[in-house]
């Protein structure tokens, strides 16, 4: 979209938005554009500064496209955990024990979710038992 700087045969300033430098034209052309103020179908552009995308400028919108993928990024996460912790069973403290007991097939397959040394995650990993942790979200330790 192009924003112009438009004036009447009267004095009257305004803006315009056109799809293109062509899309303008061909609607002058058709006087299609009139000022908003009079009507006045004898319509002129501005002088118009152009639009300098600057290292700042830049800057700051990348650092908001940054911000908006960071935040859709934790909304995702925050809707996987949520479906985990619907879908399991917490066991807490067991955890290690439970996850053996269904890695062994001692009892059914189901989803846990519980708490876990150190020592006791590496020991479960190294019994080929699949684990893995759930993320800690911003807001979570708030």
């Amino acid at each position: 979209m192009i924003k112009y700087p438009l004036v009447c045969d009267n004095g009257h300033a305004f803006e315009g938005w056109f799809s293109s430098s062509a899309d303008f034209d061909g609607q002058h052309a058709r006087g299609l554009v009139t000022c908003p103020s009079c009507g006045s179908a004898a319509i002129s552009k501005q002088l118009m500064a152009p639009s300098v995308a600057t290292a700042r400028k830049k800057e700051e919108t990348r650092s908001l496209m940054v911000n908006e993928i960071h935040r859709e990024a934790v909304g995702r996460m925050r809707e996987i955990v949520k479906t985990i912790r619907e879908n399991s069973e917490d066991v807490g403290e067991k955890f290690p024990e439970e996850a053996r007991k269904i890695h062994y097939g001692e009892t059914e397959q189901r989803g846990l979710i519980g708490q876990a040394s150190i020592k006791e995650v590496e020991a479960l990993l190294e019994e080929g038992i699949e684990i893995a942790p759930l993320p800690v979200l911003p807001d979570d330790i708030n």
